[in-house]
């Protein structure tokens, strides 16, 4: 009787270590890269914070995080790229104001309940600018020449934050288009380039233009000035209240594990924490308490959408 239990003995234990074993695995994240993607092309504002968050989050994670742009239809194209990859926490990606406007439009295909943030990264203000040797250098030059003929501003796509602030001022009876450019290159090279008159973009992705003395904003979005521009107004004191602020965000595909979603959560919260990180900010000449825990970036979209709200054309 003993001699015919024994032999089992020894096949349940090993089995059992080795479910053991697989149970463990399975629980331990992240095990091998994650994908960050980038829903718009090389060298923009999203690019950039991903690249850096990237480069911060593989020394605590201890898995790399290859950057890969998807760029088209504002935004739209690298977030399906994530939302139609497995909830499993090895797809993420780069959430700016600029897609997350789209739902102030009842026909957008995605809703806020497809996605899961773990981090606001960034908050930087927005403003129009204008090539530096050109006719127009102030915004009291834009208002008149936009009263006699249509000036062009080269934009990120239609349903835009860029495109809301055009139709802002369209309403206002400013001769405005929105012309969209969907690379960033591309699109702050629209005014020096005669491509477009006035550019809607934010301070800290337009530096090394603003440095070599190529453009020049010429109105803030903002409730004041910014300390490096002093001369240059914000709209809120001549009376224009619209104030959306770029903000980009990393997200992951709802359905993720909650526990993976806090794994990632906290290491953005490192991220955010380090000062080769607050020293991008300053450069960005974004808010440095831009970072906002998983905890409180619904709360804090949820704000930013009925703000676009409020100024999306009625239809």
């Amino acid at each position: 009787m003993y001699r015919s239990i024994k032999p089992i003995q020894w096949i349940v234990i090993p089995l059992l270590a080795a479910t053991s074993s697989l149970a463990a695995a399975q629980d331990k994240y992240p095990t091998r890269p994650i994908e960050f993607i980038v829903p718009w092309g090389p060298g923009g504002g999203a690019d950039q914070v991903a690249r850096k968050s990237a480069q911060l989050m593989e020394k605590v994670l201890k898995v790399s995080l290859p950057v890969i742009n998807v760029p088209g239809a504002t935004g739209q194209t690298g977030l399906n790229k994530m939302i139609t990859a497995q909830a499993d926490g090895y797809s993420i990606s780069v959430m700016t104001g600029d897609t997350f406007a789209l739902l102030t439009d009842a026909g957008t295909k995605w809703k806020l309940d497809d996605i899961v943030p773990a981090a606001i990264m960034t908050r930087q203000p927005s403003a129009f600018f204008t090539v530096e040797n050109g006719p127009l250098k102030t915004w009291a030059d834009v208002e008149r020449e936009a009263k006699t003929r249509q000036l062009k501003v080269a934009i990120t796509g239609f349903g835009s934050p860029d495109d809301l602030t055009v139709q802002y001022f369209v309403r206002k009876g400013m001769k405005l288009v929105s012309v969209p450019f969907a690379k960033p290159a591309e699109r702050y090279t629209a005014i020096l380039g005669g491509h477009a008159d006035i550019l809607y973009e934010q301070l800290g992705d337009v530096k090394s233009f603003l440095e070599g003395k190529q453009m020049r904003p010429v109105i803030l979005f903002a409730e004041s000035r910014f300390p490096l521009y002093k001369d240059v107004p914000a709209g809120k004191e001549l009376g224009h209240n619209i104030i959306i602020n770029q903000f980009r965000a990393v997200i992951k595909k709802a359905g993720t594990d909650p526990q993976r979603i806090k794994v990632v959560s906290g290491a953005l919260a490192k991220v955010a924490a380090a000062e080769d990180y607050k020293a991008y900010l300053r450069e960005q000449y974004a808010d440095e308490k831009s970072f906002i825990p998983a905890a409180g970036a619904i709360a804090f979209m949820n704000r930013e959408l009925a703000t676009m709200r409020k100024y999306a054309p009625k239809k």
